[in-house]
Formats: C-alpha cells, sequence, structure tokens
C-alpha cells in the first residue's frame, strides 16, 4: 500500500525547509534541501527520480512514473526556490494554519503548487500506472533565471504541462515577457571647476529618461494585447559619477521591457536604438553603448489545446462554474515550456503574499487543486 497523498502535511513540510534563491539573496540556501526532501518523497511513492545538478547547490528534481504505453505524456512543472523573508513579519519558516489559511515563506509562491502536483501525481498512479508517463518536475531558480527548467527541458518532453503558480483558482492561459537593456550614455571626466572640458553623463542621460517616459506613455494608449493589455518599459536602475565635484564621464541604465505576444526582444533593440539615434543626432554631445541583458519571450496558449479541454473541463466539473481565463503581468516557465513544443497552461491555489512581508495560501484551494489535477492527469493520461 503506498503512502497517503495528502497535500497539506506535504506543504507544511515544504514551508519549513529553507529555500530561499542565492541568486536572489547571496548566502540564500538554496534548493538542495526542499530537493532532496522532494525526491524522497515522490521515491517512497514509486516514482523514478533524476536529479539534474549542473550548478552545484542548484539541484532540480524530476519524478517519472512511466506508462503502460500509448497515452499521452503530462509534466506538471513548479519552482522549489523562494524569495528572502528578511522582513518577513513572524517565523517564515514555522508554518502555522489560522481561519482555513497556511502561513510562510513559500506557502502561496509556490509550495502550494508544489504540494497540490506532487500529490495529484502520487494519487492518480497510485493504482498503477496510467498509458502515458506522468512527469513531476520540482525545479530550481525560477525566481532569478529559470535555470532549472532550462536543464529540465534539455533531457524530458512530454505531450502537455501544467505550470502550478498560484492562479486564485483561475486558469492562465496567458502572460508577459521581458526584456532587459543596459544603456551606457557616455560623458568625459574633469574638474568640476572645468565645464570646457567635461561631459556631464548624467546630465544626458536625462534627456533618455524623459524619452523612456514618452515611450511608456505611447505603449499604454496602444491597446496592446487582449488579455494583457499593452506593453510595458522603465528604468530600473541607475548608476554614475564619482563624486561631487567630478564631471561624470559615464552613466549607466537599466531598462526592462514587459512584452506581450507579438514583442520580441529584438523589436524592443530597435525601439531603444530609434530614441538613442534621435538622441544622438538632436542633443550635443550625446554618446550612448547600448547592451541587451537577459530575456524571456511572452505566452499564449491554444485553448484548444488537449490540454487545455481537460483541465478546463475538470475545474468546471470540481468548481460548479467555468474557471474564469486569466492573464498574468509576470513572467512564469509556462514560456519556456511552449516555447520547447510543449501546450501548457497555469493553474494554481488561491492566496496572497507573494514576496511580501506576510504570505499565506487558502488550504482549501490547495486541496481543490490538487483534486483537479487528479483528475486531470489521470483523464490526459489514461
Amino acid at each position: 500500500m503506498p503512502p497517503t497523498a495528502d497535500p497539506l502535511p506535504l506543504l507544511k513540510s515544504l514551508i519549513a525547509i529553507d529555500s530561499v534563491n542565492p541568486d536572489l539573496s547571496p548566502g540564500g540556501a538554496g534548493e538542495s534541501a526542499v530537493a532532496g526532501f522532494c525526491a524522497r518523497w515522490l521515491g517512497e511513492r514509486g516514482f523514478e527520480v533524476h536529479r539534474l545538478e549542473r550548478r552545484p547547490g542548484r539541484p532540480s528534481v524530476v519524478a517519472v512514473a512511466r506508462g503502460t504505453g500509448g497515452g499521452r505524456s503530462i509534466m506538471l512543472n513548479g519552482h522549489l526556490d523562494t524569495v528572502a523573508y528578511g522582513t518577513y513579519d513572524g517565523e517564515p519558516l514555522t508554518p502555522h494554519v489560522r481561519d482555513g489559511r497556511i502561513y510562510g515563506r513559500g506557502a502561496f509562491d509556490m509550495k502550494s503548487g508544489v504540494a497540490a502536483m506532487m500529490a495529484a501525481a502520487a494519487r492518480a498512479t497510485a493504482d498503477g500506472p496510467l498509458r502515458g508517463d506522468v512527469i513531476v518536475a520540482c525545479v530550481a531558480d525560477e525566481e532569478h533565471a529559470s535555470a532549472g527548467t532550462e536543464e529540465v527541458l534539455e533531457k524530458f518532453t512530454a505531450d502537455a504541462a501544467v505550470v502550478t503558480e498560484p492562479s486564485l483558482l483561475q486558469v492562465t492561459t496567458a502572460h508577459k515577457g521581458f526584456a532587459w537593456f543596459e544603456v551606457d550614455v557616455l560623458g568625459r571626466a574633469a574638474h568640476g571647476s572645468r565645464p570646457d572640458l567635461g561631459v556631464d553623463a548624467i546630465a544626458k542621460a536625462g534627456h533618455f529618461l524623459v524619452a523612456i517616459e514618452e515611450l511608456g506613455r505611447r505603449l499604454a494608449g496602444s491597446g496592446g494585447h487582449r488579455l494583457l493589455g499593452p506593453g510595458t518599459v522603465h528604468a530600473g536602475l541607475i548608476s554614475g559619477g564619482e563624486g561631487p565635484s567630478t564631471y561624470p564621464a559615464a552613466c549607466r541604465i537599466t531598462v526592462e521591457r514587459r512584452t506581450v505576444p507579438g514583442e520580441s526582444a529584438r523589436a524592443v533593440r530597435a525601439e531603444l536604438a530609434a530614441i538613442l539615434h534621435r538622441l544622438t543626432a538632436t542633443v550635443p554631445g550625446f554618446r550612448y553603448e547600448l547592451r541587451a541583458g537577459l530575456h524571456r519571450e511572452p505566452f499564449e496558449a491554444d485553448p484548444e489545446s488537449a490540454i487545455a479541454r481537460v483541465l478546463l473541463r475538470r475545474a468546471e466539473s470540481a468548481l460548479g462554474h467555468p474557471p474564469v481565463i486569466r492573464a498574468e503581468p509576470f513572467w512564469t516557465d509556462c514560456a519556456l515550456l511552449d516555447r520547447a513544443g510543449i501546450p501548457c497552461l497555469l493553474f494554481g491555489a488561491d492566496g496572497g503574499g507573494a514576496h511580501a512581508d506576510t504570505e499565506w495560501a487558502d488550504i482549501a484551494s490547495v486541496h481543490q487543486v490538487t483534486d483537479i489535477l487528479t483528475a486531470t492527469v489521470t483523464d490526459f493520461c489514461a
């Protein structure tokens, strides 16, 4: 008889394990301990367990229940890392239950989803294998650069996937992407008493900041995507200067452009280059260097895909009404799965406080997500 698969005690265990992403918070614990726990839990329930750890101390776990053949495979994907808890109000690693909620760092984002998908996969295969493979991907590093899902997709694929990020029991079919760019506005260093020799890079950069604000207004008025609205842009970081009595030789601005389906990093680069070219032509002494940073594509699911039809039907049956279809302004690993040719959706628990000083998940919703995922896996892989 396999061990039980109740998501609530599993969620409590996950919250109690420190898994702060060290790329966001130097000294963070990383995913080793929580990945080890997930590997043991899934192994005890008969899953074939793989540990992927290209970056030491940053493992992902992929657990597979092999099918008997002839069925469709599904991947349930959720991230193990959390943001820091330095300002958390209370004890972040001591889960506690109050008024139907469970509190603790990661309770909402997204150990509730990890617990639900692990429990659902275990339940769906408890009475024996389905025809298709059931793949549980507990991944590292989603909060920073998604190195975990990228590594998983080098070795594993599936006919469909569900990412169990929190979605308030609604089904997410689209989200924004992002593209980061660094712009170095170049000046000339000189003593503060010699304006004839110096070029103030910070003052020149002001023209670019005004142009970015103008671009943001144009985007806001463009209409944009039917669910997501328009893309956005802002200056996220700025640095420059060496002292109050020195003309600054350079000013660096990091720009983030949030993209919607139909927009690409290449198009964003051209957009920024056009602004910078205009400033070079119109602002005396304006010089710059433009460099691309990390970018991630936006995501949009096919509402007629097999996984969409199964999940929406099972969610409607469990909730008693058709689930709300939503889109997210933030990025998720759905985009990586979609790019790899795996049709996917995002569906997860209700709650609040992601990245905040108090974080919680609605316990009833965790059970509902588990039930809906169990039925979805069973139907899809049968």
